[in-house]
């Protein structure tokens, strides 16, 4: 092979080829209506156009949308301080599924308190819920955290009462219906508590 020809065929290799490529752009970004403090938080706070809002667990009715005027530069939070007992929230995709494999990942703002773990939720396409073993723990400070989908083990999630039981081995993520959050912990006002100021999801979509 001549060098002309090896200048045409390397180029091909790098756009075609291992070097294509293979990390999925964000998917979506939940940021919560710059509107004031409610309880609990409801659609109306959900600013992504295509996401729905559930609320679920004992403690659901109590999830706050909350903000503070100082200082100035407080964010628009979910804060689980006043759950009475378990809780979850998730946002589900009007018209797709979401494919977690691969390069998936899953970055966010939060500052949690006491002895709260903030992990991920994710709901299959045939209803499955699951909970990550990965989580964010107690900071003094906001704080922004990235997940790798791929290194993440998985617990099935009882979605009623929001207690994880046995382990799920190699889940397929690649139809995935909700995502969302929760510490498995009731509300300890501000000592102990989980907020959430904003979520990304880099994924991929997929027709249902």
């Amino acid at each position: 092979m001549n060098r002309f020809y090896c200048l045409l065929f390397f180029p091909l290799v790098s756009a075609f080829g291992q070097d294509a490529p293979y990390r999925p752009d964000l998917l979506f970004r939940e940021d919560w209506a710059e509107l004031p403090p409610a309880i609990p938080v409801t659609q109306e706070h959900v600013v992504h156009p295509d996401l729905i809002l559930g609320l679920h667990g004992p403690g659901r009715n109590v999830i706050k949308k909350s903000n503070h005027e100082k200082p100035i530069d407080d964010p628009f939070y979910i804060w689980s301080g006043l759950c009475e007992g378990n809780w979850m929230v998730s946002l589900t995709p009007r018209d797709y599924l979401i494919d977690l494999t691969g390069h998936a990942k899953i970055r966010w703002r939060s500052k949690q308190a006491g002895f709260r773990q903030l992990r991920i939720v994710l709901q299959l396409e045939d209803g499955t819920w699951l909970v990550s073993d990965a989580s964010d723990g107690p900071s003094q400070d906001w704080r922004e955290k990235e997940f790798n989908i791929m290194d993440i083990r998985w617990r099935r999630l009882n979605a009623d009462d929001i207690r994880e039981t046995r382990w799920m081995d190699d889940p397929d993520l690649s139809r995935v219906k909700s995502v969302g959050f929760t510490d498995l912990m009731a509300g300890g006002r501000s000592p102990a508590c989980s907020r959430l100021d904003w979520i990304e999801v880099y994924g991929l979509k997929v027709e249902p």
